[in-house]
């Protein structure tokens, strides 16, 4: 009988150890979500200095750290492709957080053609991959 509790207790703190050393991922996508740019228009020639409006449907808009299923918050990559699904989204000048629930923000950018990547994730910034991504092009004069 001990040896069977040294065993099963070996074996339960190995599944302990598993989960949480287990990649994480992001809660499954609502069916019919996806995420776009309100504005600018793809291939927009702007000044440097410009808004960026967004909009996301089929999930709705918490803020960072809320982990709620069907929620999440938009992330802006400057210059940078999605995100794939179950990865953090990274913070720093290309990857803008906006976990504050923004369906908007103000960019200025040097001159020249650019990407602006929209990416949904949860509120633990893991991405819903690129079903929850779209990607424009934009010309700054």
């Amino acid at each position: 009988m001990k040896k069977f509790l040294v065993v099963a207790g070996f074996v339960f703190a190995q599944s302990l150890t598993f989960a949480s050393t287990a990649p994480a991922t992001a809660a499954p996508l609502s069916a019919g979500s996806k995420v776009l740019f309100v504005s600018p228009k793809d291939g927009a020639t702007l000044a440097p200095k410009f808004t960026v409006k967004f909009n996301v449907e089929g999930m709705k808009l918490a803020k960072a750290g809320d982990m709620k299923p069907g929620t999440g918050h938009h992330h802006l990559l400057v210059d940078a492709a999605a995100i794939p699904t179950g990865e953090v989204v990274p913070k720093d000048a290309t990857h803008i957080h906006l976990g504050n629930m923004q369906t908007e923000t103000e960019l200025t950018l040097a001159p020249g053609k650019h990407t602006l990547t929209l990416q949904f994730a949860d509120g633990a910034h893991m991405s819903y991959g690129p079903a929850m991504s779209q990607t424009i092009t934009v010309n700054i004069k």
